[in-house]
């Protein structure tokens, strides 16, 4: 979650949201990493979820991340969501809630939905005050 952290303040210094996200195998090897990047990119899609699933898919050579663990500082929209399912990773750990877009915990339920073929194991709160903090200063700082 500190590599999360860490590509969320790439994405600040970048002048974008504060999310940051690491996918890593099974054996420990990073595969993507990912930061927000809708505003630099003009691209409704780059967010670091899926900024992190391209890179780890490229590594790997395949769609399919099978057995991986994506670390994301802030719950996944339903976009994303959708896109962790898709690409089969096994685990997902979050850090803090998005109340008003969360597409795993706080709108929807959709990484473990028992609708679809595939689960992602669910952790949330991992480092959650700190990445709520960072998105607390970056609005704060935007209207203020």
């Amino acid at each position: 979650m500190r590599l999360a952290l860490a590509e969320a303040q790439k994405a600040e210094r970048a002048g974008e949201v504060p999310v940051g996200a690491v996918i890593v195998s099974a054996a420990g090897e990073v595969l993507g990493r990912g930061s927000n990047s809708p505003i630099a990119s003009n691209d409704p899609t780059a967010h670091a979820e899926i900024m992190a699933l391209r890179e780890a898919g490229a590594a790997l050579g395949n769609y399919r991340i099978e057995r991986a663990t994506l670390y994301v500082t802030l719950e996944p929209c339903v976009m994303c969501a959708g896109a962790i399912v898709t690409a089969r990773i096994a685990r997902l750990v979050f850090g803090a809630r998005d109340l008003r877009f969360g597409g795993v915990r706080s709108k929807f339920a959709l990484a473990d939905s028992e609708l679809l073929n595939h689960r992602v194991e669910v952790i949330e709160g991992v480092c959650g005050a700190e990445a709520q903090e960072m998105m607390k200063r970056f609005f704060e700082e935007r209207r203020g």
